[in-house]
């Protein structure tokens, strides 16, 4: 993990950043968010069906369970020191590109694409994450997104 100092971020304008660690989408988790969220799709719930019935021959995970872990993984990549907190501002945009399979790996990488000091004290940071899926070409997603650190 790269800790980048408040003061120092623009200096990371434009690089990559890296990327975390392998996590593992187990039916577990799907189940668990598939409760907090009320959304009992088949494809991501049944297994029997999904087996019989997707491209992938098994359950895939909610498009935003995965972009959920878009925090703790960005975390596991890189994090602001010297500020009293950051914020999650939110996103520019979400392109959900390929399915994620129970049982599936993923890691993130990020990329800073703007830093922009504003008028409040705080400094934006604009960054291109991406949940790369373990033996896939394609992510499971590419995203933009965005938080203030005030020092």
């Amino acid at each position: 993990m790269l800790t980048v100092d408040v003061n120092e971020i623009e200096s990371y304008k434009g690089k990559e950043m890296g990327h975390s660690e392998w996590m593992t989408i187990d039916q577990e988790r799907i189940n668990q968010f598939a409760e907090a969220t009320s959304d009992h799709q088949w494809i991501h719930v049944d297994e029997e069906k999904a087996q019989k019935e997707l491209p992938t021959k098994s359950t895939i995970a909610h498009g935003f369970l995965s972009l959920s872990l878009s925090v703790p993984l960005s975390a596991q990549v890189w994090i602001i020191s010297g500020a009293k907190m950051v914020i999650n501002y939110g996103l520019n945009k979400v392109r959900f590109i390929n399915m994620v399979p129970v049982n599936s790996k993923v890691r993130m990488s990020a990329k800073i694409n703007e830093v922009n000091k504003l008028d409040n004290g705080g400094t934006q940071v604009i960054s291109e994450v991406s949940l790369e899926i373990e033996g896939q070409d394609k992510p499971a997603y590419v995203a933009e997104t965005i938080m203030v650190a005030f020092p």
